[in-house]
């Protein structure tokens, strides 16, 4: 009879006799095996999934037809390979072809002589590992544990026209509404609803606590690539891929909700500082916004980024973009942020053009008949978005999307520069993450990628599936269109408000000292500025380190110990004049103070005053001589021709005096 065998590397099918043991089958088996495979881990199993495998070694001495195998069964394999790194191979030319091959596998991935890997590869293992009681697990921030406490309900008043009953009675009419209700949020014009809110509309519909069933978290984050530890039994893509794996066709729609609904700005200064490159050079400036997550209460559940300082990373400034360069100490800067209570909350860029009319007004580039945020730029914030994911106990990762926001400086239709946010929705991360979408000429149209590399061969690390986005047509019906070749980029992202608040209260106060990164336009961090901003060789008991970028230069001197950097960042951030004086006292500080001393600023040189009485000036000399009669404050000659001069002069005696 014929029996088939699935395994790892394929199937195999073998014809054995009813009366064979299964030491028989194996003697068959081996051989079609790859040679790495360590045949004391060989089981067979009837189940996919392995639950009753047995070792071919226990069942060795028993008949097939014992076991009730008929003719066509089906059985399943798996098996380890010997490791080639730990078996003291040492043929070279062996190990190369193992490693070539396709059975060479690590965690199931193959190793390729030469891969197209996309932005960011697939890990070797499924990153959709599900996690058994996220909400039992799971640390989310405090912000959100806050607001997941809060019912989110809104509150109405008692309608005298419709309300019969007494104050302390409800109905319809008056009873409060739930965070997502549509007709409110359309009222209060906004477009969209809170992701608290969002949470428990799904939750509404997926959890029924009054069924008594189990717990199912309602977020659930797109996965949009092939599906590693595939159950079936067949190779790993690219050599194999079935339905279970391969991802399903994407719908793309407007996303309904937001991470975060509203950034804040400190202060305006914050803005007005990070422009002024762009007004000296008129090139493009790009900065990490450093600030916290608070509760926005004009969105029910809302969420607002409060920014508090920009740090702008080694870059090159371009008319027309920004190139950025390695950011070496980018740890340091996040590090001095988090002694401060801040994080990365977004990204900011200008895209500005001078309209030249001397007012400082600027063109109008982004508007509804050209784009407001263009593919490239989509796919930059994306990325930027899936380095920063956002921990939640209510998905069954532990993550759901990012609260990294997007700025743009801009001229708008007034001519006027203006701000404007954005958030690159949940589909749009993974998209670029998967490598499915890439940015086209056209800054409103995104492409979808070919499984085709350049040369025509099929790509070994991409899996492009069916793109579609739904849209309203000419005849007001709400029809599915094919995305491919390209779609607007208006799927990809939303929209979020920003604004100043009305009495600021930003926690660094002090705007004195430069900026990094900023050499260009002659603006450079020096011990120099440290010492002036300190008030080094000034008799003064008060100093004023609240700034940012001070912070995160002394870190780069590295002269204050952790403590001591923890204890500074809290002087600057709480304004507490204990914590000052202590600071004072500690080891690193006056260290800093000696340093700043010996290099740091130097006292201005005192002016010189001319005394009438000195001996060593001729009156008559200089009165007669030409080079003594010149203003030396004129500007007209340079300082050294003008000493040379009366150098050759020396020797020459004074001139006569004129006849009267």
């Amino acid at each position: 009879m014929l029996l088939r065998l699935r395994g790892p590397d394929g199937m195999f099918r073998l014809t054995v006799e009813k009366d064979d043991t299964f030491a028989d089958l194996g003697r068959q088996l081996i051989p079609k095996l790859p040679p790495t495979v360590d045949q004391k881990t060989i089981t067979l199993s009837n189940h996919p999934t392995g639950s009753d495998a047995k070792n071919l070694s226990e069942v060795a001495k028993f008949k097939v037809g014992q076991l009730g195998l008929s003719h066509g069964d089906l059985i399943f394999v798996t098996y380890k390979h010997n490791g080639a790194a730990t078996d003291g191979l040492g043929d070279g030319e062996a190990t190369k072809s193992s490693v070539l091959s396709s059975t060479n596998r690590l965690n199931g991935k193959p190793i390729l002589p030469a891969e197209d890997l996309p932005i960011d590869p697939p890990p070797l293992i499924s990153p959709h590992e599900y996690i058994k009681n996220p909400w039992e697990t799971v640390r989310q921030s405090p912000l959100d544990d806050r607001l997941d406490k809060r019912d989110g309900k809104i509150p109405r008043g008692r309608d005298h026209k419709m309300c019969g009953h007494g104050p302390k009675g409800m109905c319809d009419y008056c009873m409060p509404l739930d965070p997502f209700n549509a007709k409110y949020l359309e009222e209060k014009k906004i477009k969209y609803m809170s992701v608290h809110a969002y949470l428990r509309k799904i939750n509404s519909a997926t959890n029924k606590p009054e069924l008594g069933a189990s717990f199912i978290p309602p977020l659930v984050e797109p996965y949009y690539r092939v599906k590693r530890d595939c159950p079936s039994g067949h190779p790993q893509w690219p050599e194999g891929i079935c339905t279970k794996c391969q991802p399903s066709a994407i719908t793309l729609q407007p996303q309904p909700f937001r991470m975060v609904d509203h950034v804040e700005f400190a202060t305006p200064q914050i803005i007005d500082k990070f422009l002024n490159p762009w007004r000296m050079t008129g090139c493009q400036r790009l900065g990490i916004l450093y600030g916290k997550y608070l509760e926005y209460d004009v969105v029910p559940l809302g969420v607002k980024a409060v920014v508090e300082a920009i740090y702008e990373p080694p870059q090159v400034d371009e008319i027309d973009g920004v190139t950025l360069n390695a950011w070496e100490n980018e740890k340091d800067v996040n590090e001095v942020a988090r002694l401060c209570g801040l994080e990365p909350v977004g990204v900011i860029w200008t895209d500005l053009l001078d309209a030249g009319k001397g007012d400082g007004s600027a063109i109008c580039k982004r508007h509804t008949d050209s784009y407001f945020l263009a593919a490239q730029e989509i796919c930059f914030a994306a990325r930027l978005q899936a380095q920063h994911p956002k921990s939640t106990k209510w998905s069954d990762t532990g993550r759901f999307g990012s609260n990294f926001v997007t700025c743009v400086i801009s001229g708008n239709e007034q001519g006027e520069i203006s701000i404007s946010a954005y958030q690159m929705s949940n589909d749009a991360v993974e998209m670029v993450r998967a490598d499915i979408i890439e940015p086209s000429t056209d800054p409103g149209q995104m492409l979808v990628r070919e499984e085709e590399e350049d040369d025509g061969s099929v790509s070994r690390t991409r899996y492009i599936p069916e793109v579609f986005y739904r849209k309203i047509n000419e005849y007001g019906a709400n029809v599915q269109e094919n995305a491919k070749p390209a779609f607007p980029v208006e799927y990809l992202f939303v929209t979020l408000t920003h604004g100043f608040p009305e009495s600021p209260r930003p926690v660094f106060t002090n705007d004195g000292f430069p900026i990094a990164n900023r050499e260009f336009i002659g603006e450079a961090q020096e011990a120099s500025a440290v010492a002036k901003i300190l008030k080094v060789n000034q008799k003064s008991d008060q100093f004023d380190v609240s700034n940012f970028h001070l912070l995160c230069f002394i870190r780069q001197m590295s002269v204050l110990s952790k403590d001591e950097e923890a204890l500074l960042c809290r002087v600057a951030t709480q304004h507490d004049l204990a914590d000052a004086f202590q600071l004072r006292a500690t080891e690193g500080w006056r260290t800093l103070h000696m340093i700043l001393e010996s290099t740091g600023e130097r006292l201005p040189k005192r002016p010189r005053t001319e005394d009438a009485s000195s001996p060593s000036v001729d009156r008559s000399y200089s009165s007669h001589h030409p080079l003594m009669q010149r203003n030396y404050n004129s500007t007209d000659e340079p300082l050294a021709k003008r000493f040379a001069a009366v150098r050759l002069n020396e020797h020459r005696p004074p001139p006569p005096p004129p006849p009267e």
